[in-house]
């Protein structure tokens, strides 16, 4: 990985403000979607598909690029915003989502859209299959890595620590999971819905390394990825602390914005105010 240097973070900063104007223009189009958490999480996404991960968007099947697995499907507007960035696909079809017949479903399909690595959609699998992704790696010598997205509400399926167990189990050091902790889920606040604290001790004990990092600081995302690719012998957590709604002060941390697309009016007033710190990170 290459070292992040002042200007590089100015530009990651700005990509990551462009894709949260695009997933408010996506979900009001669509008229239906996940907010919340797809805001919360597009610092990660631009520092992997921007700084950390080995992969080439015009051949989305090459043998040796890193598997991004997206567990929390429902969150896939992040996922495809960063990827049009990345050159996967053209911008204009983002105003597609949700739509009939359009390759951007409301949930990612592997074999619909080039670069995606998974089918999601129940929750609680993605760990599984990331898992199993490591492993055949492992098995065949590979040097790529896989990086799994969960969020913090799907901890509550039981699925989802027989693969935690699995990738102990086989200490697979090339998995590195990011967890979105924006403690905020359909029906309320995680803690209140089912409590998983203490979070980092219960992984520890499962023999994971485990780091904890504030999922807007680019920089310290980055160093966090460093530090799992560094770990032999133990799969990685990184706890990622992020507000749902990130960037659109009348959405965060509010679990209303988990499962709704803004209005209109609603959408100018967040794109006027992601604007607004659009110009903040250029001056």
């Amino acid at each position: 990985m290459q070292p992040l240097h002042t200007t590089k973070l100015r530009q990651l900063e700005t990509t990551a403000n462009q894709v949260r104007q695009d997933i408010i223009e996506m979900l009001t189009e669509a008229g239906s979607g996940h907010t919340g958490g797809s805001l919360g999480m597009v610092d990660v996404f631009t520092a992997l598909y921007f700084h950390v991960i080995n992969h080439n968007p015009k051949k989305p099947e090459w043998p040796l690029r890193d598997r991004v697995v997206l567990s929390n499907g429902h969150i896939c507007p992040v996922l495809y915003a960063v990827m049009a960035h990345a050159g996967y696909f053209d911008r204009k079809e983002l105003m597609t989502l949700r739509k009939l017949g359009s390759r951007l479903q409301g949930h990612p399909h592997r074999g619909t859209l080039p670069g995606i690595e998974n089918t999601s959609g129940p929750l609680g699998s993605g760990l599984s299959q990331a898992a199993g992704m490591a492993l055949a790696a492992r098995l065949n010598n590979e040097t790529w890595r896989t990086y799994c997205m969960t969020s913090d509400g799907e901890h509550e399926e039981g699925n989802h620590w027989e693969a935690v167990m699995f990738a102990a189990k086989y200490k697979l050091s090339n998995l590195t999971q990011i967890i979105d902790r924006n403690n905020i889920q359909i029906e309320g606040y995680t803690e209140a819905v089912m409590p998983l604290e203490p979070l980092k001790e219960k992984y520890e004990a499962f023999n994971w390394h485990v780091l904890e990092v504030d999922g807007h600081n680019i920089g310290a995302i980055i160093a966090a990825v460093a530090e799992a690719q560094a770990i032999f012998e133990k799969p990685t957590l990184i706890i990622a602390h992020t507000i749902p709604g990130k960037g659109v002060s009348f959405m965060e941390n509010k679990y209303e914005w988990h499962g709704k697309a803004p209005t209109p009016e609603e959408a100018q007033m967040a794109i006027k105010e992601l604007k607004e710190y659009g110009r903040k990170i250029r001056s």
